[in-house]
């Protein structure tokens, strides 16, 4: 507080960013003197800056001051022309700072535009003359009535099972609802027919896909459906100009469907009635730094505060949300229906799953390259019927690591405990995880010799190698490097869609949600590595993303019959490889379901990871250590486990070494207690040599 000359009238709590280590986890108290409701947006000072608040308590009489002289800070401006944030929209950051052992301030500051954050009221109200301008000089156009297929008994039977007409009702909300469908079942119809029916009802819509491709193909196909309807979208694709534009006509009311990633789950909506969560088994609606939030939860979460339909939808549910919607009396938490769409659109079949047994090949297979024979000549079958291929192999790059065999040397990171990984197309090392690239060394660093081995295999080399054995196809490759420039990503995709690629060599980035009507086989050829990681999620995540990628082969019903996936492996009569043979998900959940109960893993079990980064690895485990002494009364008290402290599984980025410890609980409540509890003494644990720490609630990297 400063010397002020009148003290106002009334205290209103603000939240305003603080950083997670200044322990300020609530509102600040500044004067006002005039009403503001919770939630109006406005400006304040803290320290020598003015930075945006929010109103989170109804002001109250002011305090007389604590010292002769001293008054609370006056709000500098408040925006009037923007309504207050929702109410369940503040219901919603509450919940989440608390859960996820963040601060409010933080939490809520860190998932508006960053673009509102530099404007003056000034500004802002330039900003809005604008958009009232662009909506008066667009009236509204008249538009035929867009054609829907026929539903399926199945697409009918699960809308009728929504409760969409219980939308709104207090008491008697819709159940949250886990479409378990098959790829090519009809879900985005689903998805449609259910908006269509919350649009009538005067409610809007937000649909959550995981990631970023995905939404130009939804948008589009959106639009099409609703041409009279307002439909925007939310992702870290949009330039900050536009993603502020977009927000304010959210908060405006001038939206009735949302699209969107994980952050649009907090998006102000006002009038929800139906949060569609695609894909809901992805590891993407898990923010990994910040406020670790997991988007798909908070869905659930938000359905409640607006009493709304809560639809999660996947081809192959995450083990979390299949525990969700397993009955009681067979040992689930029974709290989702689960509704299934076994059949795929037209009667057409899945992709018949051909396991191609690396151990059979001879030694001069192994030699000509990283595909099969078995398997050039099954591409090159579909080459010659003018069917398209996707080959999937989730490593970019041409080589994860350059290698001199006369001395041994290969290309470490200088500040990672990873390797570079060899990009022939620009001829640099690059790491993944820093970012640090340097041109290829024209000799071995460290004993000169020019002869360098590249080892392993990314897509790159990937696409090399299939061009040289397959001579005239149209190979295309779709990964993170591949797509780094705007409207790449878009342009590669229609080509495909037009026919213009034979054979598409691909990350999971085309595995998942992509329509590709004349694709008819698809290949996995290095999955196996999944198979024996030290993650327990890993074989649910590698299970999903062969299923997914099975699923885009013979989506035309006609050619359904001739589709394939082929997968090459080390280990053909692995389980995981046998469930996929019969596309029997549901026994590959129910293995991995008893696995993890009797391991006691989650869902069995909830868990937490206290993460610490220090300039050694010694610091940081030290002040792990400290943690876990102070924290033991609370988990003593509670029945929480705290596991000793271990380096990270990549201990080393930039220079940073990275240490974690275990915390785990059999139910959810005492794990909270006891983390809530732990918190402030942890903001009083000060060592100089530890940069950051941050509580992960629910990790999905352990």
């Amino acid at each position: 507080m400063s010397p002020v000359p009148q003290a106002p009238a009334q205290t209103l709590g603000v939240l305003v960013e603080t950083p997670q280590h200044s322990g300020l986890s609530g509102p600040l108290d500044y004067g006002c003197d005039r009403p503001i409701a919770p939630g109006t947006l406005l400006r304040v000072p803290l320290g020598r800056r003015e930075v945006l608040g929010i109103a989170w308590t109804a002001p109250r009489p002011a305090e007389a001051p604590a010292a002769e002289g001293w008054a609370l800070r006056p709000v500098a401006a408040v925006f009037d022309r923007l309504p207050p944030l929702p109410a369940t929209w503040c219901a919603l950051i509450d919940f989440a700072a608390r859960y996820y052992q963040r601060g409010a301030g933080e939490l809520a500051l860190a998932v508006l535009p960053a673009e509102l954050r530099k404007l003056d009221a000034t500004q802002l109200d330039r900003r809005l003359r604008r958009l009232d301008r662009a909506a008066s000089a667009a009236p509204p156009a008249a538009h035929p009535a867009p054609e829907r297929p026929a539903l399926t008994p199945e697409q009918a039977a699960v809308l009728d099972a929504l409760g969409l007409e219980r939308i709104g009702q207090a008491g008697a909300e819709p159940p949250v609802s886990l479409l378990d469908g098959v790829t090519g079942s009809g879900k985005t119809e689903v998805y449609l027919r259910a908006a269509e029916t919350v649009l009538a009802g005067g409610r809007q819509v937000l649909m959550l896909v995981p990631e970023i491709n995905l939404t130009p193909q939804l948008e589009a196909r959106v639009a099409a459906r609703f041409p009279a309807r307002r439909i925007l979208s939310l992702h870290s694709g949009l330039s900050p100009a536009l993603r502020l534009r977009h927000w304010l006509q959210v908060l405006r009311g001038e939206v009735d469907l949302l699209l969107g990633t994980r952050m649009a789950i907090f998006a102000p909506l006002d009038r929800l009635g139906l949060l569609v969560v695609d894909e809901e088994h992805d590891p993407s609606y898990k923010q990994q730094d910040g406020a670790r939030y997991s988007a798909r939860d908070l869905a659930v979460l938000r359905g409640r505060l607006e009493r709304a339909a809560v639809l999660l939808a996947s081809a192959t549910p995450s083990l979390e949300s299949w525990h969700n919607a397993r009955p009681q009396a067979e040992g689930g938490a029974g709290r989702y229906q689960r509704l299934a769409m076994p059949s795929r659109i037209g009667g057409g079949v899945l992709p018949r799953v051909r396991l191609l047994d690396l151990g059979q090949l001879r030694r001069e297979d192994h030699a000509a390259g990283l595909i099969a024979p078995a398997l050039v000549e099954a591409l090159q079958q579909r080459l010659a019927r003018g069917e398209q291929s996707l080959v999937l192999l989730n490593r970019r790059g041409y080589a994860p690591v350059l290698h001199c065999a006369a001395c041994g040397w290969k290309s470490g990171c200088p500040h990672c405990s990873a390797w570079r990984v060899f990009h022939k197309s620009d001829r640099s090392l690059r790491c993944h995880h820093c970012g640090a690239a340097e041109r290829v060394p024209r000799h071995c660093p460290e004993c000169g010799n020019a002869d360098l081995d590249a080892l392993g295999r990314g897509t790159e080399r990937l696409a090399d190698e299939l061009a040289e054995r397959l001579p005239g196809a149209r190979i295309g490759r779709i990964d993170a490097d591949s797509t780094r420039a705007a409207g790449s990503l878009e342009a590669q995709l229609a080509q495909v869609h037009a026919g213009d690629i034979d054979v598409l060599v691909g990350t999971q980035m085309v595995a998942k949600g992509h329509d590709f009507r004349r694709i008819t086989l698809v290949a996995a050829v290095q999955p196996d590595a999944a198979l024996f990681s030290s993650d327990f999620r890993a074989p649910e995540r590698l299970f999903s993303l062969l299923m997914q990628a099975a699923g885009r082969a013979g989506r035309e019903a006609s050619q359904s019959g001739q589709s394939e996936m082929w997968v090459q492996t080390w280990h053909p009569t692995h389980p995981l490889y046998q469930a996929l043979v019969r596309h029997d998900a549901a026994a590959f959940a129910e293995a991995q379901w008893r696995e993890r109960f009797e391991a006691g893993l989650p869902p069995a079990t909830h868990l937490a990871l206290l993460r610490a980064e220090a300039r050694t690895q010694e610091a940081a485990q030290a002040w792990l250590a400290a943690a876990a002494a102070l924290g033991a009364a609370a988990a003593a008290e509670t029945g929480v486990s705290c596991f000793p402290p271990v380096p990270s599984p990549v201990q080393r980025v930039a220079q940073v070494e990275r240490a974690q410890m275990l915390i785990e609980a059999p139910r959810r409540a005492p794990l909270q207690q006891m983390l809530a509890a732990w918190l402030p003494q942890l903001h009083g644990l000060r060592e100089p040599r530890v940069l950051r720490w941050a509580i992960d609630v629910d990790p999905l990297a352990i």
